[in-house]
């Protein structure tokens, strides 16, 4: 079969899914349906409609566009049925019930943002990089039952610099993740596919590490963590949906203060875990039980996100500040 024979329905909601798409139809692949969320209603009252980026680019491509409220519903099966697909993509969509990954003849596969089978979940990258990896990468995968465990077709590993935030590697996975879609659909179409079972990539008595969904409360930052641990927490965060903490003052007015970037400073200190050191004009810096966690970039609730720099030149301190 040529690639142009070859019928392709592409399931993906975010940015990172449209990389892989653009990449298919860049490469004269024939995309005969695209499958993603509903829009999402945005303003103040929920009445402007916000379209996925994966719909906006499919719409100004010309590309047939499916948006279900839920999967199993018998009128977009049929739909997606009269598509007559033979072979299905999913890149960061949601868990597919069994009548929609098991309809294609050559079956569906998905692109996973980690080492499989390291980081099953809603946020490997984030996860990635808050556990202070030195190294991620990306999987193929074909789906079956339980989510993120099908056998793998493909890997790339992908290195994490100690300075790296999430928005660095997801965009370095995400520009890889559509060169590995190309070469997948390629090796599946020449029949130059081995794929193996997860468990045979765990190294001895190997532990599994979670991605599960990240929340409001999960980004609280923990200043009773050694320095490295919060350094990395904050850039697994960074720029979204960011950590935070709590800035009190003096008088025990507390705001809410989201951290982007930092830098580690190890040397040893007499003060109070969450105590602020400033010399007004260059540095705002939180004492931690190792050192210094150096702030560098943040967003008071409600203000403008600032270098420190410029935050110091707008920002009374009433001493003793600290963070909670």
């Amino acid at each position: 079969m040529e690639k142009k024979d070859l019928r392709i329905v592409y399931m993906g909601t975010p940015e990172f899914a449209v990389e892989s798409l653009r990449c298919l139809v860049e490469g004269g692949y024939n995309i005969v349906g695209v499958i993603t969320m509903p829009d999402k209603p945005v303003g103040r009252h929920g009445s402007v409609l916000q379209p996925s980026p994966v719909k906006q680019y499919a719409v100004e491509h010309g590309l047939k566009v499916l948006q279900p409220e839920r999967l199993k519903d018998e009128a977009f099966v049929e739909e997606l049925r009269a598509l007559q697909a033979d072979l299905q993509i999913v890149v960061a969509f949601r868990m597919l019930p069994e009548i929609v990954w098991n309809m294609p003849p050559m079956g569906t596969f998905n692109l996973h943002a980690s080492l499989l089978p390291q980081y099953r979940g809603a946020a490997p990258i984030n996860w990635a990089v808050i556990n202070g990896d030195v190294e991620t990468g990306i999987t193929t995968f074909f789906l079956k039952h339980e989510i993120d465990t099908g056998e793998i077709i493909q890997q790339v590993r992908v290195p994490i610099a100690d300075t790296d935030n999430v928005g660095i590697v997801h965009d370095k996975l995400m520009k890889l993740g559509g060169k590995l879609v190309l070469e997948t659909v390629d090796n599946i179409l020449t029949g130059n596919v081995h794929s193996i079972p997860q468990e045979q990539l765990l190294q001895g008595d190997e532990a599994l590490r979670p991605a599960p969904k990240i929340f409001k409360d999960t980004c609280r930052i923990d200043w009773n963590q050694p320095l490295k641990r919060i350094y990395d927490f904050i850039r697994g965060l960074s720029p979204y949906p960011a950590a935070w903490s709590e800035l009190k003052q003096a008088d025990g007015t507390k705001t809410i203060m989201k951290i982007y970037d930092t830098e580690k400073l190890f040397l040893e200190h007499s003060y109070p875990i969450g105590t602020i050191c400033s010399d007004g004009k260059t540095y705002f810096k939180v004492a931690v039980k190792d050192g210094y966690l150096s702030l560098k970039e943040l967003q008071l609730a409600g203000k403008k996100r600032l270098r420190i720099e410029e935050f110091l030149r707008g920002y009374k301190i009433n001493t003793p500040l600290t963070v909670e």
